[in-house]
């Protein structure tokens, strides 16, 4: 058995450009993190450097036929595989969902790995310094642009002292936040009303303002307020 040493340099530089994505998710606390994105892009580079040499495939062609290389329905396998991995950092609680922006960068870092796999050296490298600019530059940019935030609501209010949707409405459009949707949950015994509301305001969120307004609220058992990072 021979080395190709040919063939480890798109591998190390596959390794070397998903260990850097995925150093910025793990700073960032999120699911797929520095291993995740490694395999990612190691696994689909890999792959496609087997595709795009299976003439060295240790498999005898039948008499009279003609092998006939195409790469390309190996990406559609890789791809599809990644659909259910990024699936699976996707998660939703309450009206929130969260991991979109980890799904992305792993969809973008197995890219990354095929590129290199079929060697466009120039395009992976771009691609790569690509995604760490948005995943890490724009996050700085987007700290400074005017945007609005968002708030899941949860209000438990013991018996028949849940105000209607109005009164709730007024109560949190005095801290800045305008209710988007909200969601009625009643226990089985009628004891604990909830509303689960989805909310909207500038940023940055009053959410200390809401806390003290929500405090004061006769007939409410317990709240939470979590902001939400998209």
């Amino acid at each position: 058995m021979t080395v190709d040493w040919a063939l480890l340099a798109p591998v190390a530089a596959a390794m070397t450009a998903g260990g850097l994505i995925g150093i910025e998710r793990t700073y960032r606390g999120h699911p797929a993190g520095f291993r995740t994105h490694i395999l990612v892009c190691m696994t689909s580079c890999v792959l496609m450097l087997a595709a795009m040499h299976q003439s060295t495939w240790a498999f005898v062609a039948l008499p009279d036929q003609r092998l006939v290389i195409d790469p390309t329905r190996m990406s559609h396998g890789i791809l599809t595989g990644i659909g259910f991995l990024c699936a699976g950092v996707i998660f939703r609680e309450g009206f929130s969902v969260h991991g979109l922006t980890t799904a992305a960068s792993l969809w973008t870092t197995s890219a990354v790995g095929m590129l290199f796999g079929v060697g466009m050296w120039g395009l992976a490298l771009a691609a790569g310094i690509g995604t760490l600019g948005v995943l890490a530059g724009l996050r700085l940019l987007d700290a400074r642009l005017p945007h609005v935030g968002v708030a899941d609501v949860t209000l438990r209010w013991s018996r028949d002292a849940a105000p209607d949707e109005a009164v709730l409405t007024r109560l949190l459009e005095e801290s800045g936040l305008k209710p988007v949707r909200i969601g009625h949950v009643v226990s089985h015994d009628g004891h604990v009303h909830e509303h689960h509301v989805k909310a909207r305001g500038a940023m940055p969120l009053r959410v200390d303002d809401l806390s003290r307004r929500l405090s004061g609220q006769p007939g409410l058992a317990g709240f939470s307020v979590m902001p939400r990072d998209e």
